[in-house]
């Protein structure tokens, strides 16, 4: 499975980066390849809010719509994602947020498979380059 991890020091508060990784119905005007999103529900219980929500990924004739449970945990500044329909096997993606002096220090993981094994290589490949 493709894997990835990023560490990046952004000069903006905690809050807003949170606020823009939860904002999922603006995907489509600054996440590439992003066509679409939809939110179906969003609720708040306790530190928490879970949403569950769809995206539309695509580039040229290739185009799928998968469906995600998204939690962010206010407490630990941590956004989970996991997938729960459409063409991925497995989706896995981690945000953690920490304030410092400089900005914000934003730490993401993602760990997914693509249920076509034709394109699951295809893109494993094009990590490894």
């Amino acid at each position: 499975m493709p894997k990835a991890s990023v560490k990046r020091l952004i000069e903006c508060k905690k809050d807003q980066l949170v606020d823009l990784v939860l904002d999922i119905e603006k995907y489509p005007e600054f996440v590439p390849f992003c066509l679409d999103s939809h939110v179906y529900e969003r609720n708040k219980e306790g530190n928490q809010i879970l949403i569950i929500a769809d995206l539309t990924i695509g580039k040229g004739p290739f185009k799928d719509t998968y469906k995600s449970d998204v939690k962010f945990d206010k407490e630990n500044s941590t956004i989970n994602v996991t997938n729960i329909g459409g063409p991925l096997n497995h989706l896995e993606n981690n945000w953690n947020f920490n304030e410092t002096k400089g900005g914000t220090e934003i730490s993401f993981d993602i760990d997914f498979e693509i249920e076509n094994k034709f394109l699951n290589d295809l893109k494993i490949r094009m990590h490894m380059d």
